[in-house]
């Protein structure tokens, strides 16, 4: 069972994670962190823009932004995912089992 402190992450991962141009985000900083500037240029939409979608996925703590200058730079922050992916591991746990049964009923019926 989910406390609702970790159901309130998770509500803030998935609501982060259900825009493909943040997931783009995400993918574009698995390969390093980059600067906003650097994030933006393969989207075709505005730096503000990008920098909205940034800011969802900072207070998700999917990345974690630090100001150099003038430069904003931007990190994965792995954590979070890891999170997500275990409560969807139990899902899968759950999913894997019941479709064994499936077939294995399915089998036991055929026989």
């Amino acid at each position: 069972m989910v406390d609702q402190r970790a159901a309130a992450d998770l509500d803030a991962i998935f609501q982060a994670l259900s825009h493909p141009t943040r997931r783009a985000l995400i993918e574009d900083l698995a390969t390093g962190p980059a600067s906003v500037t650097e994030l933006a240029e393969p989207h075709d939409i505005s730096l503000a823009a990008v920098s909205k979608h940034l800011q969802v996925l900072e207070d998700a703590g999917l990345i974690e932004v630090e100001q150099d200058g003038r430069v904003r730079q931007c990190q994965l922050e792995a954590e979070p995912l890891s999170v997500a992916f275990g409560w969807l591991t139990q899902y899968r746990v759950f999913w894997d089992d019941r479709l064994d049964a499936l077939g294995d009923h399915l089998e036991n019926e055929g026989q």
